[in-house]
């Protein structure tokens, strides 16, 4: 059985950090690209960052420079790194292989 296990979020000032994870198992980890994507309140899902199965990493626009994506095979984790956070990134946010998604978790950003 396939199972992405996200933990991390939670509330955080503007300009804190937070990291999230994402403990996959039921498959081969080191074989999928890996993505977060997020949905913030009343809007649709936005693509947040990739990382593929050769550990190269892409970002959107909205989080680069800010976000850190990586991956650690050997323990089937994803991981999210986010500094510098902003009120815009309020949403939650979503492991996923395209395939299998996680729960999702509720990252706040706010004063």
């Amino acid at each position: 059985e396939v199972q992405l296990v996200e933990s991390g979020g939670g509330l955080v000032h503007p300009g804190g950090s937070l990291t999230l994870s994402c403990a996959a198992s039921g498959f081969t980890f080191e074989d999928y690209d890996m993505y977060w994507v997020r949905q913030a309140p009343g809007k649709g899902p936005e693509w947040v960052s990739t990382i593929n199965s050769e550990g190269s990493a892409y970002y959107a626009d909205s989080v680069k420079g800010r976000f850190t994506i990586s991956r650690d095979n050997a323990k089937n984790t994803l991981n999210l790194q986010m500094n510098s956070l902003k009120p815009e990134d309020t949403a939650v946010y979503y492991c996923t292989s395209l395939a299998d998604w996680t729960q999702g978790t509720q990252v706040t950003v706010s004063s």
